[in-house]
């Protein structure tokens, strides 16, 4: 997900703050990670991802579904 925001101008920035040490260790431990950075990383994309999965959810059940559409007709339609 690096690299893929929205606005693309925004650089990257170092930020000073305190996070709970053994947190960090376990997170780069269980995903592999080399440095505590690509953990922190890793781990603001999961949130990112994970929250716009749960705006995704919101949706269900506010669209209209028509049980009658035939998506392979229309696949047909657009070959011909």
């Amino acid at each position: 997900m690096r690299g893929h925001s929205n606005d693309e101008t925004i650089p990257e920035r170092r930020i000073d703050f305190s996070i709970d040490k053994h947190l960090i260790e376990e997170a780069r431990r269980l995903g592999e990670h080399k440095t505590a950075q690509e953990a922190i990383a890793a781990a603001l994309e999961e949130y990112v991802r994970h929250r716009r999965q749960l705006r995704i959810l919101e949706l269900f059940g506010t669209v209209d579904f028509d049980p009658d559409y035939d998506y392979k007709a229309e696949r047909r339609k657009k070959r011909c």
